[in-house]
């Protein structure tokens, strides 16, 4: 895919992530904070072709410690089929509580 300026656009998705359903409820929550934090991270790449896609990945009520959940699920899904090109987390432990547990798995599961 090409950007407005003939570079290769690189399509970003934003994982979200809270342990807790606490205060999911209200208007802007966690889950907010990180994906406005996230936008604004893509935007400031946005001279490199950089775009966020428009679909939401956020586990409100999960733990990073197990990836038995729905959004890194449809996530990854997303990605082996090419629809996304990069991933931006406000902190990897939003990904995963061990980034080698995570690429271990992500590997053998290919």
């Amino acid at each position: 895919m090409r950007s407005e300026k003939g570079k290769t656009a690189l399509r970003c998705a934003i994982y979200t992530r809270v342990s807790t359903e606490h205060g999911l409820e209200q208007e802007f929550n966690s889950l907010d904070n990180q994906r406005e934090a996230s936008e604004a991270y893509i935007k400031s790449q946005a001279h490199e072709g950089w775009k966020a896609v428009r679909t939401h990945y956020d586990d409100g009520g999960y733990s990073g410690g197990s990836m038995d959940r729905p959004a890194l699920k449809r996530l990854l899904d997303d990605v082996r089929v090419h629809r996304i090109d990069a991933v931006v987390v406000y902190k990897v432990d939003r990904l995963t509580r061990s980034l080698a547990d995570f690429l271990i798995e992500r590997v053998s599961s290919r």
